[in-house]
């Protein structure tokens, strides 16, 4: 109890420095964790543009646009609104939103949730209107740029709502769908003022669309908003004047009412599309939704980043646009390619259903899990990126150029990017969908691992003193993004994980399952150095010389809050797991001294191993004899299932 108390004491005092004096927000954030909601759905936005979610009511309800961090605000002015109109009269007009807010009363709220049906596989998402007593359908599909192995449209910031129209009525139906959106995301500087609205219209190869743009001029990480839709035969396409969502919109509601388009004289941050649809027939209607953000600061602003889209549509903060007019002209191609993907697992007999959704719907953190994706300054050379001591990554200046450099965060709450120890179960994710992103971040982490940072700081959890990171050791995270990551790492100071006994192994082991995956020879040549080292480093854990690691008799490991003591069927199993890559990789590259190293090493842990873990029915949790040593852990045989999804668990190499 003392030493709790004395933890929360030292991580008060830094919490206060931290989110009082310094103005800043804490990277874990025990005083006011955000609250639970069940409420968010599909989000919109490929990889490292940031996101825009959306729940499964169809609200606009978190927004994660500077890279990094979230505003968790509905803003109830960003609705869907139908209007239905037979023989030159309007018949049904309805906000698509069960709220019944306090603000734009003039609309008519409160649609009954009963006839709309909500379902996703990431990254699409559909929702059913069944219009009660109008005979009309309304499915609106929302797809977003999430493709595998595709490293250009999979960047984009944008989302298309593709609206299909059902009409089951005797009689043609002229049906038009309002797309309201206010300048903002729900924080004060919606309030700043600046801010400015314009129409546009992008015509290309014959393509054709009509929108609005909403330019939200920030001091720091300025964008733009753009509402857009496809004008095609049949299809028109209105806006109108900004208006104010604080008050009651009854003129904008009128405008709709009067003759189901928007007055368009200067007009600006609503957008209307509307087309005839026959008697028992079906139009689609087609929207999107871009924001252009290109130029990022993180929360020191001490460096500039471009995006990864800006290689494609540029950095001048005018490429809306362009987005807007790429997504409505592509999002078909997108559809297919994604089908291709998902349709061998869906149908894939053998799997459970709660396996499939969870295979996929859980992805959504690749994209809003905080990610950014930037490119290298074109100005930047090897030795920037490589630091002091970081010769020999001779692919690392190529690689990064091309795929440029990828970080995503641990969690929502825990703002730390790139966590190593919990990115190696994530990562399968990464380097099956997108390899090379893995690659990249794989050269990232390799260029910490020979660097060292001196500067000395206090670990909350023991009080101690220690320097932020120790040379040929693995880096717990690549930085806080509200300070600057990868020039500041380890943005974690709960424990000092110089002493982590999993960081090291994981960085082997992942080395040698990306070569599997990749057979990328080149790379393997590059971390071959490396992995030496942190092997070298995570030796000196073999305190007694028997071929096994053994924990320092505290939490040092990923499971931060469980002390550990001696031999661990966890980091015992990922040590040998990783001693058995480091055999697999001398051979592949002919180095038959470190072979021969390794595999008496491999010999002599995995008969200690055995000996001190095994109690004739699984494997004990540590060696320590304490209350919790005879525990099982799930996670127990994670250096085995690692070595399974490298073809490794089976006869001299089960370990």
């Amino acid at each position: 109890l003392l030493s709790y108390f004395s933890f929360l004491c030292r991580y008060f005092r830094w919490w206060y420095k931290k989110t009082r004096i310094e103005k800043k927000s804490a990277f874990i954030d025990l005083l006011c964790a955000v609250p639970l909601q069940q409420i968010y759905g599909c989000p919109l936005g490929g990889i490292g543009g940031g996101t825009i979610t959306r729940g499964w009511r169809g609200e606009f309800c978190r927004w994660q646009l500077n890279p990094g961090l979230y505003h968790y605000e509905t803003v109830i002015a960003d609705q869907f609104t139908v209007c239905l109109r037979c023989k030159g009269q309007t018949v049904y007009q309805q906000v698509l939103s069960v709220e019944r807010p306090s603000t734009l009363q003039g609309w008519n709220w409160g649609y009954c949730g009963h006839y709309a049906f909500y379902h996703a596989l990431y990254p699409r998402a559909w929702t059913v209107y069944e219009l009660p007593g109008q005979n009309v359908v309304l499915t609106c599909r929302q797809v977003s740029p999430v493709i595998p192995h595709d490293y250009k449209d999979s960047s984009l910031p944008v989302g298309v709502f593709i609206w299909e129209v059902e009409n089951g009525r005797d009689e043609d139906v002229e049906v038009s769908i309002m797309f309201s959106l206010q300048n903002g995301t729900g924080t004060k500087e919606d309030r700043s003022g600046g801010h400015w609205n314009e129409p546009f219209a992008f015509e290309k190869e014959g393509e054709r669309i009509a929108g609005v743009l909403l330019h939200h001029c920030t001091r720091v990480n300025p964008f733009t908003f753009a509402i857009s839709a496809r004008e095609k035969a049949g299809t028109g396409v209105t806006h109108l004047t900004a208006f104010n969502p604080a008050g009651s919109g009854r003129e904008v509601w009128q405008d709709l009412l009067q003759d189901g388009r928007l007055d368009s004289p200067a007009g600006e941050s609503l957008l209307c599309a509307s087309c005839r649809v026959p008697a028992h027939e079906h139009r689609t209607l087609e929207l999107a939704l871009a924001w252009d953000m290109p130029r990022i600061h993180f929360g020191s602003k001490e460096k500039l980043h471009l995006r990864r889209y800006t290689r494609f549509f540029g950095s001048g903060g005018d490429a809306a646009p362009a987005l807007s007019h790429h997504a409505l002209t592509h999002y078909e191609e997108w559809e297919k390619k994604i089908e291709d993907w998902q349709k061998p697992i869906l149908e894939n007999s053998q799997l459970p259903f709660w396996y499939k959704s969870a295979l996929f719907n859980e992805l959504y953190f690749m994209t809003d899990g905080g990610t950014i994706w930037v490119e290298l300054p074109p100005d930047c050379c090897a030795e920037d990126l490589q630091g002091p001591a970081g010769a020999g990554l001779s692919h690392l200046l190529p690689v990064l150029r091309e795929y440029g450099r990828f970080a995503y965060l641990e969690g929502q709450e825990y703002r730390m990017y790139n966590t190593y120890d919990v990115h190696f179960y994530a990562s399968f994710a990464l380097v099956m969908l997108w390899p090379k992103l893995q690659i990249s971040l794989q050269y990232d982490i390799a260029v910490t691992v020979v660097n060292e940072d001196v500067q000395p700081r206090q670990y909350l959890m023991c009080g101690q003193t220690a320097q932020v990171k120790l040379k040929n050791v693995v880096p717990h995270d690549i930085g806080d993004p509200d300070d600057e990551p990868w020039q500041r790492v380890n943005a974690y100071l709960m424990h000092d994980t110089a002493d982590w006994k999993d960081l090291n192994l994981k960085f082997v082991l992942q080395v040698y399952r990306d070569y599997c995956l990749t057979h990328d020879s080149l790379y393997l040549r590059d971390m071959w150095p490396v992995c030496q080292a942190v092997m070298e480093s995570e030796l000196k854990f073999d305190t007694d010389n028997d071929g096994l690691i053994e924990n320092g008799g505290f939490a040092d490991q990923t499971y931060d809050a469980w002390v550990v003591n001696g031999a661990s069927a966890y980091c015992g199993g990922l040590w040998l797991a990783a001693v058995c890559t480091m055999c697999k990789m001398a051979e592949v590259l002919g180095d038959a001294e470190i072979q021969q190293k390794y595999t008496d090493i491999l010999s002599k842990g995995k008969e200690a191993f055995e000996r001190m873990l095994w109690n004739g029915k699984y494997y004990n949790y540590d060696s320590s004899g304490s209350d919790t040593s005879i525990s099982i852990m799930s996670d127990q045989c994670a250096g085995q299932w690692f070595l399974g999804a490298c073809g490794l668990d089976q006869g001299e190499f089960e370990v």
